[in-house]
């Protein structure tokens, strides 16, 4: 689970992403789930956006792939959304640490 600051360093590293998934109007199919697995696998944070021909919001496509990945939602606005998940073997990205009271 990622923290409220994380999320935010997330989302600001995410503005200068360029959008890699679409999600048109099969949906979230297998084969955008494989495509967002092998995304994230190799950067960790990845940008995605839901086509207007899409029966799909972007919230229920950042859901069901999130979940469908095992990743963590970072925002969704309007069509767009954006997913993280930490690469076990080879992290790329360094998270702030939560400061102890």
């Amino acid at each position: 689970m990622i923290t409220s600051k994380q999320r935010a360093q997330l989302r600001g590293m995410a503005m200068e992403l360029d959008t890699i998934i679409q999600v048109g109007k099969g949906g979230v199919t297998e084969a955008v789930v494989e495509s967002v697995s092998a995304a994230l696998k190799a950067r960790e944070l990845v940008k995605g956006k839901v086509l207007e021909n899409s029966m799909l919001t972007a919230r229920e496509a950042c859901d069901a792939l999130a979940e469908a990945c095992k990743a963590e939602q970072v925002q969704v606005i309007g069509t767009k959304f954006v997913l993280y998940k930490r690469n076990e073997k080879e992290p790329k990205i360094v998270l702030v640490k939560e400061k102890k009271k």
